[in-house]
C-alpha cells in the first residue's frame, strides 16, 4: 500500500503523538538513555512510543531528509538496471550506492540510496514512474536520512 504524507498543525494532533515527538527528541539529545526512560519522561507507554515513532516527525526533520533508500524487486532482463537508473537520474537524484543481488529464478533485488538534494519532482511522482516500468514488480522506500 502506498504511503501518503500530510502536513498537520500541532494543535489538532492527539496528545500521544506530541509526546512521542518529545520522547524522540529526548533520545536524540541524549536527555534519556533508553526508550523506556524517554517514554517515562514524556509520560507515555513504550507501546505508544513504538506505535507512532516511525509515523510522526517534526516538519523541519522531514525537510532536511536528503537520502532516500529504495528497494526494488525486478524481472531479470538485459538493460533493466540501466533503465531504472535513467528514470532516477531524470528526476534529479544522485545515486550514492547500488546493491544488486544475483538474479535467481528470473528475479533480482536492487537497493539504491539516492541523494534527493537536487530532485525536481515529488518523491511520489518518482515512485509512480518507477512502478510504471514493466520490469519493476515492487518498489518501496526502506529508509531516509541526512548525510
Amino acid at each position: 500500500m502506498e504511503k501518503k504524507f500530510y502536513l498537520v498543525r500541532e494543535d489538532i494532533l492527539p496528545e500521544a503523538m506530541k509526546k512521542v515527538v518529545l520522547a524522540k527528541q529526548l533520545l536524540e539529545r541524549k536527555k534519556a538513555a533508553s526508550v523506556a526512560e524517554a517514554a517515562q519522561l514524556a509520560n507515555i507507554s513504550r507501546g505508544v512510543f513504538y506505535k507512532y515513532r516511525d509515523a510522526i516527525f517534526p516538519f523541519q526533520a522531514v525537510t532536511k531528509e536528503n537520502i532516500v533508500t529504495l528497494f526494488f524487486h525486478l524481472e531479470d532482463r538485459s538493460g533493466t538496471l540501466s533503465q531504472l537508473l535513467s528514470v532516477v537520474a531524470a528526476a534529479g537524484c544522485n545515486v550514492l550506492t547500488i546493491h544488486q543481488t544475483i538474479p535467481l529464478q528470473g528475479r533480482a533485488n536492487v537497493t539504491l540510496s539516492v541523494s534527493t538534494n537536487d530532485m525536481h519532482e515529488d518523491i511520489d511522482e518518482l515512485l509512480a514512474k518507477l512502478r510504471g516500468l514493466e520490469f519493476v514488480e515492487k518498489v518501496e522506500i526502506v529508509g531516509s536520512g541526512v548525510y
